[in-house]
């Protein structure tokens, strides 16, 4: 497994939809993950510190999950198939270890709000991450995919081509 960190969050150019930029914690490749816009604002609401006058879901989760006395350990964004991603939530519940079936964008809400490490298998990263051309700032495939894999995932390709990478380094961008 591989640590990632929540980078920003962005919206495609081409058709509106929110995705979430995961960055190795120690290395320059991105996980991007199409997210649904409740999800996307319940993540950068906490990333930006906002407060709200009333519980969000994603808040409601963490305090069912103390008042049941599990704790999160992380999170992991585990498998890509057939274009779509699964994460595992991770708990520890009197001595036991609980991994639970999550939407990424649901189990990294929750990351952000208990404060724990968030996690991408290899293979996903391996058929969906991104790393950027040193020369160009335009995004090169991580891994090495067949073209039976490239055309598996050409409907993230146009969206991946049209989120604006230029000023993917600079600090403190959290949304666009």
């Amino acid at each position: 497994m591989v640590e990632m960190t929540v980078d920003s969050i962005r919206v495609s150019l081409v058709n509106y939809q929110r995705v979430v930029i995961l960055k190795e914690r120690y290395s320059d490749r991105y996980l991007p993950i199409w997210i649904g816009p409740a999800e996307a604002d319940a993540i950068a609401l906490k990333l930006q510190e906002v407060s709200v006058p009333r519980p969000l879901t994603h808040d409601l989760l963490r305090s069912v999950i103390t008042a049941l006395g599990a704790t999160v350990d992380s999170i992991v964004v585990s498998d890509l198939n057939n274009d779509t991603f699964y994460a595992k939530i991770v708990l520890h519940t009197d001595g036991n270890r609980l991994e639970i079936d999550s939407r990424p964008s649901d189990a990294i809400a929750l990351a952000v709000r208990v404060k724990v490490p968030i996690y991408a298998e290899e293979p996903v990263l391996e058929k969906a991450g991104i790393v950027l051309d040193k020369e160009t700032g335009k995004p090169l495939p991580a891994g090495t995919l067949s073209e039976e894999e490239l055309g598996k995932l050409s409907i993230f390709k146009e969206a991946i081509d049209n989120i604006d990478w230029e000023d993917f380094e600079k600090p403190g961008k959290s949304t666009d």
